[in-house]
């Protein structure tokens, strides 16, 4: 009978006879330098930055550009009352750095305000 050790060796030099790995490692040629990476894509329009406030029957937006490009705003207001017609405001535009507010008023009630973008 065999002893477990000769076995366990025996198995690991017949294993190693299979892969190849008997004759001793090569230096490894060095790496090629990496490539560099795409450039992202640019991103999608970007728009100013609007924060609507409605206070009873009356909403404001104040919007600020932050972007090297001119964004048009308008201001809609639904309002409670079937009777009381939507208003929007005009289209404003809002330069590179520059802050705009916009306001709009229904005579009983305000259901929803929102704004709306367009690019120059």
């Amino acid at each position: 009978m065999r002893s477990p050790f000769r076995r366990t060796a025996a198995l690991l030099f017949a294993a190693a006879a299979l892969a190849g790995s008997t004759a001793p490692a090569s230096p490894a040629a060095p790496a090629p330098p990496a490539a560099p990476e795409p450039a992202a894509a640019p991103a999608g329009p970007r728009h100013a930055e609007c924060r609507t406030r409605v206070h009873g029957s009356h909403a404001t937006a104040h919007c600020f550009n932050g972007n090297a490009t001119t964004d048009h705003v308008q201001l809609h207001v639904e309002c409670v009352r079937w009777w009381d017609p939507d208003m929007d405001t005009a289209r404003a535009a809002v330069g590179p750095a520059e802050h705009v507010s916009l306001t709009q008023r229904c005579w009983l009630g305000i259901r929803h305000a929102w704004v709306t973008h367009r690019a120059a």
